[in-house]
């Protein structure tokens, strides 16, 4: 019996292992496309200032 609990201690090390890495090689690119808008929408309105003759 001893040795099944040691065995069942690297099983659950890897099955918790496995979980942890679907969980950090997850898809984020919703929020990395959001960003990438707004910091585009930033630019054109620098952009904008700027070519108005603006005072920097």
């Amino acid at each position: 019996m001893a040795a099944l609990a040691w065995l069942l201690i690297p099983l659950s090390a890897a099955v918790g292992a496995a979980i942890w890495g679907g969980w950090a090689a997850r898809s984020r690119t919703t929020e990395d496309i959001a960003e990438l808008d707004g910091y585009a929408r930033f630019r054109d309105a620098m952009d904008r200032v700027h070519s108005r003759g603006g005072s920097v």
